[in-house]
C-alpha cells in the first residue's frame, strides 16, 4: 500500500489532542512542517485546501475515523500523517461520533489516480474494527506503524 511507504514512527502522533476540524488539520500541517516533510511555505495553502475540502463534506467517514486529503501545488511526493485522539475531535463525522483515528495525507497537484488510490486503501485499511481496536491499543508510534502495515498486507 503506497500510503504505509510515507509514514515512519515520526509522522504518527499516538498521544494527539484538538478540540474540532479546524485546530486538529493545523496542529497536523504544522508537523508536516515541523518534520521536514512539507516546505512551510505551503502551510496556509495546504490548510486552506484542506478546509476547503471539510467545508464540501465531512472526511469523517464514522467508526471514529477521519481522513482529511487535498491536492497541493508545489509538492513533488504524497505527504502523509496519522494521529491517534484518545479523547476524539470533534469532526462533524457522518455518525457524528467523535474522531479518533485521522489519516492526514497531502497529494502533488497533477496526481488524481494516486490520491484516489490513497483514499481506497486508507479507508480499506481503516474499515476493521479489529484494526481500530490494535491501533487503540497500541502502546507506541512504531506499534501504530505496524499495526498500519501489517493490515496494508492484507487489504
Amino acid at each position: 500500500m503506497a500510503l504505509i511507504s510515507h509514514l515512519s514512527p515520526e509522522r504518527i502522533l499516538p498521544d494527539f489532542a484538538a478540540d474540532d476540524t479546524t485546530a486538529a488539520i493545523t496542529k497536523l500541517v504544522a508537523h508536516l512542517v515541523e518534520s521536514g516533510n512539507l516546505d512551510p511555505s505551503l502551510a496556509p495553502s495546504t490548510i486552506a485546501a484542506l478546509l476547503l475540502r471539510e467545508e464540501e463534506s465531512s472526511t469523517g467517514i464514522g467508526g471514529g475515523v477521519a481522513i482529511p486529503h487535498c491536492f497541493v501545488e508545489g509538492i513533488e511526493q504524497t505527504q502523509a500523517v496519522f494521529a491517534r485522539s484518545v479523547g476524539g475531535v470533534d469532526f462533524c463525522a457522518t455518525d457524528c461520533s467523535p474522531v479518533h483515528f485521522i489519516f492526514l495525507f497531502v497529494v502533488p497537484k497533477d496526481q488524481h489516480r494516486t490520491h484516489l488510490k490513497t483514499l481506497a486503501s486508507v479507508a480499506k485499511i481503516l474499515n476493521s474494527a479489529g484494526v481500530r481496536t490494535r491501533l487503540s491499543e497500541a502502546e507506541t508510534a512504531r506499534e501504530i506503524l505496524d499495526v498500519l502495515d501489517q493490515r496494508a498486507k492484507v487489504a
